[in-house]
């Protein structure tokens, strides 16, 4: 089943039906109509998938979504028209231009904690740039799972956008299909073994992993903003988000305070028992549920801690005087447990977080100009916020992607359409002035070498330059062609 749904994608594309701009606007308007139509329908899949509140799932998932959909259907003429470059006086009179154009058929490997945005939106890229795609959502979200295996079909051209379900047979199934690239959303360990198989078809791929996500508090800022703006990047989706801030690191004397104003910031937002809040969700699994709270062994809970397997509810919990060698530490927690551990300056915190792997993001909370500089510019991560958390995602000019340990290669707005095309570099010339290509050719001499170097190495970098340029070709030929006139003339006989 797999491979026929590969096959017919590559067949639909080779077919030559997704190139025309046309086609591709109107596959993007089908699926905003999807997204549009079935708001409810979607709301309840994640409803029942991560006990997600109504409310929550436009805010999180389809707007954003919609976004991207919406400014891809209005920029793509701009986007798949070619690029102009800069030329060199060899080259002046070409056509030097960059055409991004579809790589093939795609596949798309969703994650499950954001089921429709992580899944949707590099086909959003991969449609806008004249791809076709094999579309596999993540089995964990069952329920979204399914419903996209419905409705997918009912909007899209089914042929060249199949959606193949299924678990870890299926997958590893499509993977050893060959594809012009695979995008991938998920957690490092499986990254390592896409991109293993990519490897046998030489296949480029996109890594959207993880990792754990810093989050810096200075003294030097409003502490109770920061946690205010921190609680909810952290327990947003029961903390089942892939830049969530994974842990704190602070100063020793700010510690007790960044705990009560997380304590006030969790009453605000969920009530005494965040258990019976709408807005807090349930972890995905009793997989994932059972090895959160393993993480938590050994913490000491300053918040929180409550748990309820029948409902894979695990409360808010922050845990205090966190040791960097704790368990807690070595992994991504991907879950609403928050630990702090202290730390005594900006440099402490700066070794700290470039000792480890390279986070998705890193969230520095600070009011000194001096302190947010070198975080900037002594750390690495695939994105960076300071004074907020999470808001760098909206952004759909921003590139989103990880680096190093946390992926490769990056996505959203025109970033989508660019990392899924082929940007091909096109040299289109005359086969006219052929004198003017000379110096290139043997025998070689100095003088052509020396000509050779001053064509090569001149670069025009605007129209004025190239008019410039222009004009000193014409006067050249016009003096040339002078000369060969006198010649001529000075041959004729004397009457």
């Amino acid at each position: 089943m797999e491979k026929q749904a590969v096959d017919k994608a590559r067949e639909a594309f080779l077919s030559g039906r997704s190139r025309p701009l046309k086609y591709r606007k109107q596959q993007l308007c089908a699926l905003l109509r999807l997204i549009t139509d079935h708001q409810a329908d979607i709301a309840a899949a994640l409803k029942q998938d991560l006990h997600r509140s109504d409310l929550d799932t436009p805010l999180l998932e389809l707007i954003g979504l919609e976004k991207d959909i919406k400014l891809a259907e209005s920029k793509l003429s701009d986007w798949s028209s070619p690029q102009h470059v800069q030329r060199n006086l060899l080259t002046i009179t070409n056509d030097v231009y960059i055409q991004a154009e579809p790589l093939g058929v795609v596949l798309i490997i969703g994650a499950w904690n954001y089921p429709w945005a992580l899944t949707l939106q590099p086909l959003v890229g991969a449609i806008a740039a004249g791809n076709a795609a094999v579309v596999k959502p993540s089995e964990v979200s069952k329920n979204s799972a399914s419903l996209i295996k419905e409705l997918l079909p009912q909007y899209l051209d089914k042929e060249m956008y199949p959606v193949v379900t299924g678990g870890v047979p299926e997958t590893q199934e499509l993977l050893k299909q060959r594809f012009d690239h695979i995008f991938y959303t998920g957690n490092s360990t499986v990254g390592k073994l896409v991109m293993e198989a990519a490897s046998h078809h030489l296949t480029p791929v996109t890594l959207e992993l993880g990792g754990k996500s810093p989050c810096y508090i200075d003294k030097d800022c409003d502490i109770a903003v920061a946690c205010r703006r921190i609680t909810w990047g952290k327990f947003t989706n029961c903390g089942q988000t892939c830049i969530a801030p994974d842990y704190i690191l602070c100063h020793p004397s700010i510690q007790n305070r960044v705990i009560e104003e997380i304590r006030m910031t969790l009453q605000e937002f969920y009530g005494e028992d965040p258990k019976s809040s709408p807005d807090y969700g349930r972890i995905i699994n009793l997989h994932h549920f059972e090895r959160i709270l393993a993480l938590m062994d050994g913490g000491t809970v300053a918040l929180g801690g409550e748990s309820d397997k029948t409902q894979c509810y695990i409360a808010p919990t922050v845990l205090k005087d966190v040791l960097p060698h704790a368990r807690i530490m070595q992994e991504e927690i991907f879950g609403p447990v928050l630990p702090i551990i202290t730390i005594s300056d900006v440099s402490e915190v700066i070794r700290f977080i470039s000792e480890r792997e390279k986070p998705l993001a890193l969230y520095v909370f600070s009011s000194d100009k001096k302190v947010i500089k070198r975080m900037l510019s002594e750390t690495s991560s695939g994105g960076v916020v300071v004074n907020d958390a999470i808001m760098h995602y909206t952004v759909n000019s921003l590139p989103f992607g990880g680096v190093g340990n946390s992926g490769m290669g990056s996505y959203h707005g025109k970033h989508t359409f660019d990392q899924l095309s082929h940007h091909r570099a096109c040299l289109v010339r005359s086969l006219a002035m052929e004198s003017l290509n000379k110096p290139r050719y043997p025998p070689l001499t100095p003088s052509r070498l020396s000509r050779a170097r001053f064509f090569l190495l001149s670069r025009l970098c605007s129209c004025e330059q190239a008019v410039c340029a222009w004009a000193v070709i014409a006067t050249i030929l016009a003096l040339g062609l002078f000369i060969a006139l006198l010649v001529v003339l000075l041959k004729e006989p004397v009457a």
